[in-house]
Order: structure tokens, then sequence, then C-alpha cells
């Protein structure tokens, strides 16, 4: 399976979602990130999911869609890199997937299941790789990026805004 990622498997940006990441199978920790998102989330009110902590900033319905967004877009990343594509990846703006989104106007727990949903597939897409898969070199922003540090950065990302989530948004206090 995998390992932590080295220094030279992602651009240096992206070692602060990988450092959120504790040590362990990738797998079994997007396994288990799932769940304590999906605990974290499933049991708010419509009202609840509503909530921005300041002006400007996105609902908690917009945080779990972009994180969504986000893994469905790294997912992509991987499968491309895995398969031996040349791919270049591409940036993205996440401003603007979050304005042209609808997630205000879904319940919480459809977005709750389409995240549930595609983390399954990532954690299906790696449980299915050949061991030389995970590190295939793929490229983003001129660096090359390897699948296992795409997994990383999925893991960390979420677990980023889930600590914004908690921090900011008051979720998971006794």
């Amino acid at each position: 399976m995998s390992a932590r990622p080295q220094q030279n498997e992602f651009a240096p940006y992206f070692g602060q979602y990988i450092n959120l990441v504790p040590d362990g199978s990738i797998i079994g920790l997007l396994t288990d990130h799932l769940s304590e998102t999906v605990t974290l989330l499933g049991q708010l009110t419509e009202e609840q999911a509503d909530y921005r902590y300041a002006e400007g900033k996105w609902s908690i319905k917009e945080v779990l869609g972009h994180i969504t967004d986000n893994e469905r877009i790294w997912s992509y990343r991987m499968l491309r890199i895995a398969r031996g594509d040349q791919y270049n990846c591409v940036s993205y703006d996440e401003n603007q997937f979050v304005a042209e989104a609808a997630f205000n106007l879904q319940p919480i727990s459809s977005l709750i299941e389409e995240f549930t949903l595609v983390r399954r597939s990532t954690i299906l897409l790696l449980k299915g790789l050949k061991e030389e898969a995970w590190y295939r070199k793929g490229t983003l922003y001129d660096t090359k990026l390897t699948v296992n540090a795409a997994a990383y950065v999925i893991a960390g990302h979420e677990k980023h805004h889930r600590n914004i989530l908690e921090s900011r948004y008051g979720l998971g206090r006794s």
C-alpha cells in the first residue's frame, strides 16, 4: 500500500494538508474520516446547516459541498495519473465552484449522502490500484504529483475543513 508521501511527490503548498494526516493506512484513515465527518454533520437541522460564522463566509452546507467537489477533482487526478496518463493537472477556482453550485438549496442529508458516495468511490479506486500505480507521477503546478500524495491531500483537505467547522462554526462542542 502507500507510505507517507515524500517532499518530491507534491508541490510544497500541499504540505499543509498532508501534515494534518496522522500515520497509518491512508485507506483506513479515509474511511475513519468519512465516519467522523458524517457524525459531525449528521445531526444538524437545516437551519443549523445554513449557518455562516461571518458575512461572506460559506455556510456549513457550502463547506461540505466544497469538500465533496474537491475530492471529486483530486480523485479524477489520481485516476488519470494511476492509469499512466501523462496528464498535466490544472487548477480550479473553489469560490467559483461554490458560487455556481446550489448547495444551500439542497437538504443537508443529500449533501452528506453525496459526500459519502464520493468518498466510497475514492476508497474503492485506491483499493483497486496496483502497488506501482501509487507512485506514478503526474504534474500539478509544474511539480510532480503522485497518486499517493494526492490521497493524502484528500484526507488532509477534509481534516482542514473539519477543523474549521469545529473552531469557527462551533460544531462538535458539547
